[in-house]
């Protein structure tokens, strides 16, 4: 324990030792760890929290070298979540992780359990499986925090936070709000979403050879590691904020 206490000295400086306590015990569960999910788990993790479920189906690619925390050319093509799973308990060998290599869909998500969670980070970038996971979160009594579209962005200064009925600017955003009034479908409850409104264009078209075995993005925008960061940072502060202030 004398060593779990040096490791969160200085966060229990900031925080107290209630809101350490609290954060030990709760649970969080975050999909998708790529760009803006990795940074966010380590975020959380480095600041204690004690339970964390990690889930992505994909494999680290040179790709994602540019951007994930857990990406470098020793870890590419072994699986993200183990990847991540091995540097957090680096971080804190009393962590109680769990790395799901999963896909999550509409079909799967009994079995993710969602109800057993404090808090549900949705960094995912499908837009059916995006809206079916921000559907499932909302009827249980968990908070959601969740990434809207960290593509095509370099401005750290445009990067907000809102309800996401008010987020503007961003694509993904709309593309979401579209689907659940067409379908009507809505969430149960509000949630916070972070986002930036500044759009760019990509500079250069390069053949992406990448493909994943579960499934293809229509599009592949440019993407940098500052901004992904940055969005994950901001998830993670959330939870925190929510937690401490409870």
């Amino acid at each position: 324990m004398e060593g779990r206490r040096d490791i969160f000295q200085r966060t229990e400086r900031l925080l107290g030792s209630t809101c350490m306590e609290r954060l030990k015990d709760i649970r969080v569960i975050v999909f998708g760890v790529g760009g803006v999910g990795s940074w966010c788990v380590e975020s959380l993790v480095r600041s204690g929290v004690g339970h964390i479920t990690i889930v992505d189906c994909d494999k680290v690619s040179e790709t994602n070298i540019n951007r994930q925390l857990m990406a470098t050319t020793l870890t590419v093509g072994q699986s993200k979540v183990e990847v991540l799973r091995k540097r957090m308990l680096d971080i804190n060998p009393e962590l109680d992780i769990c790395a799901k290599e999963a896909l999550y869909t509409e079909e799967t998500t009994d079995s993710f359990h969602l109800n057993e969670y404090d808090y549900i980070i949705d960094a995912i970038d499908s837009l059916k499986d995006k809206a079916s996971l921000i559907l499932k979160a909302t009827e249980t009594d968990a908070v959601l925090f969740s990434s809207m579209g960290a593509a095509l962005k370099i401005d750290p200064s445009r990067i907000h936070v809102t309800e996401f009925w008010k987020v503007n600017g961003c694509p993904l955003g709309a593309a979401l709000r579209r689907k659940f009034k067409r379908t009507k479908r809505f969430p149960k409850k509000k949630f916070l979403c972070v986002y930036s409104d500044e759009l760019l264009d990509n500079q250069a078209v390069v053949v992406d050879e990448e493909v994943s075995s579960f499934y293809q993005k229509a599009q592949v925008n440019g993407t940098i590691a500052h901004i992904t960061a940055i969005f994950g940072f901001t998830l993670a502060g959330l939870v925190i904020q929510d937690l401490c202030r409870s």
